[in-house]
């Protein structure tokens, strides 16, 4: 594939198959253009919206690449990612925004499948045992974790496979199956089985180290991770002397962060393997002034709230979906001085907006980040304070 310099279009042979990426054939400096206008109509009226953070180089950008296995009657098994809007499999090689050494490996498993006799899963019959590859690639650390998201746990000559694997690629640092058997569109099943390793990687990010696991939830563009976070570190404006809530935390990378710029961090999160991850990586970088809770965000902070708590700076990462006027709500009673909102979702974050403002909280900073270059999505960091 032809690959070329971020004011040009690299062209991607399977532009009208997948409909995974909204701006192929258009270049790099446009698509930045066409969010820039997007959000300085959409946000412009809350604040003024900053010139969007782009990539010097947006190509193969995405440290987690996903997988789904199909059948073909003229090739047999075939790995890439379902048509839009459908489940049929269009068979990639290589993608233009995904990790290179991400596809290799795919794309060596898939070959490894007729001589190990494995079978790929058939979802209209139910029968087959391999569903998906996941593979994950730690930026900073080379670290690289190989997911097989199989229908059954028995992996016939398992221990030959992985063998076989690790000797063409011995910088693969972990191999887990995943067991997923639900008739269900979810990847990931709930059971994980090491075959090699310590069943996770670690990456770096702002300086501070984190495990990943198979279902943690990590920003899939690392070099723009490192832009989004400073940033939202920066409309924090934490001086050492403030109580900050991570809400979202995840696996806690935000909120580590901040910690050493803080008094105090407390970290809700809903997912309880998110929460022991994020425990265990504060433990990893020498964190001392984090808490960690597994609970609901809205609660926790009414509960707060009724105790007669406050906090100083919240900082919020909600889903594409955004927030709830219940959260916002909560937030705005514990009557922080600034909140730090990071937004996958410009629509959300719009309505969102509206809703805080009701509440006495305006947007006063907005600052795109391109974290899906060739995609119609943008993060964004908004800088709300209380109003007098």
């Amino acid at each position: 594939m032809k690959q070329e310099n971020s004011g040009q279009t690299a062209v991607c042979p399977y532009r009208k198959k997948c409909g995974g990426c909204d701006y192929q054939d258009v270049s790099y400096a446009q698509q930045l253009a066409f969010k820039q206008r997007y959000l300085d109509r959409l946000l412009g009226g809350f604040a003024p919206v900053k010139p969007i953070l782009g990539m010097d180089d947006p190509y193969h950008y995405r440290c987690k690449v996903h997988a789904v296995y199909g059948y073909s009657r003229r090739t047999g098994a075939i790995s890439g990612t379902y048509r839009k809007n459908t489940h049929n499999v269009v068979s990639i090689d290589r993608c233009l925004i995904d990790n290179e050494l991400a596809d290799e490996i795919i794309g060596t498993i898939t070959g490894m499948l007729k001589s190990f006799r494995i079978k790929v899963y058939d979802e209209d019959t139910g029968y087959g045992f391999l569903r998906h590859v996941m593979v994950r690639v730690g930026h900073n650390t080379g670290e690289v974790m190989v997911i097989l998201v199989a229908a059954d746990p028995v992996f016939p000559s398992k221990n030959n496979f992985v063998k076989a694997l690790l000797r063409k690629y011995p910088q693969i640092t972990t191999v887990v199956l995943n067991i997923n058997n639900a008739d269900t569109s979810m990847v990931l099943g709930p059971r994980n089985i090491v075959f090699y390793g310590k069943g996770y990687i670690v990456d770096q990010v702002c300086g501070c180290s984190f495990a990943i696991s198979p279902s943690s939830f990590y920003q899939v563009n690392p070099v723009q991770t490192e832009h989004l976070y400073r940033c939202a570190l920066d409309f924090a404006g934490l001086t050492g002397g403030e109580t900050v809530i991570d809400a979202y935390c995840g696996i806690g990378t935000m909120g580590i962060i901040a910690a050493p710029h803080a008094k105090s961090v407390i970290g809700v999160e809903l997912n309880k393997d998110a929460v022991r991850s994020a425990i265990g990586n504060a433990r990893h970088n020498h964190v001392s002034n984090t808490r960690f809770y597994h609970a609901d965000a809205t609660k926790f902070m009414q509960q707060m709230q009724q105790g007669g708590e406050k906090a100083d700076v919240i900082i919020m990462d909600p889903p594409r979906s955004g927030s709830t006027p219940e959260f916002i709500q909560a937030a705005a009673a514990l009557s922080p001085s600034r909140i730090v909102y990071v937004s996958c979702g410009p629509e959300s974050l719009e309505r969102d907006l509206r809703l805080f403002g009701k509440r006495k909280y305006h947007a006063v900073k907005i600052q795109p980040v391109d974290m899906f270059p060739f995609t119609k999505h943008i993060e964004t960091v908004a800088k709300l304070i209380k109003s007098k």
